[in-house]
């Protein structure tokens, strides 16, 4: 019974050790202009859309245009970054996100609302979108 426990002890440490590197990295969310507060996309849904980068909404998994975008300026908020439309939707990433003058700095607070998503081409019924989205996942 003795050892039973230990396995078990055991098992469950390595999957409480592994499951957090299975989502996206919430403290990347720190380093984009409200990161925190980014609203989820998807139709009758509401709240926040937490992995930012990615195309599910918990994080994890592949990474969405912002997302890769992100990655490619080092995980830092650049003026190149912000003045970006990752999602092809019309909107600078800093319009979305609300850094509209791209002047943001970590730490310091938004100008202004995130009024959409970075990484996710919205309205998401829109034709131009429905081909760009075709990996987001809504459920």
């Amino acid at each position: 019974m003795e050892e039973q426990r230990k396995i078990f002890s055991g098992v469950l440490f390595v999957i409480v050790m592994i499951c957090p590197s299975g989502f996206g990295h919430p403290g990347y969310r720190l380093k984009i202009p409200n990161g925190l507060n980014v609203p989820n996309p998807c139709f009758n849904v509401g709240g926040l859309w937490n992995g930012v980068g990615h195309n599910i909404e918990i994080g994890g998994g592949a990474l969405n245009p912002f997302g890769k975008d992100f990655l490619d300026a080092n995980g830092t908020w650049t003026q190149e970054l912000c003045m970006t439309d990752s999602d092809s939707d019309g909107k600078i990433n800093g319009l979305e996100l609300g850094d509209f003058n791209c002047t943001w700095f970590e730490g310091q607070p938004p100008m202004g609302d995130a009024t959409g998503h970075p990484g996710i081409c919205e309205p998401m019924d829109d034709p131009k979108c429905i081909e760009i989205n075709k990996d987001v996942s809504c459920r």
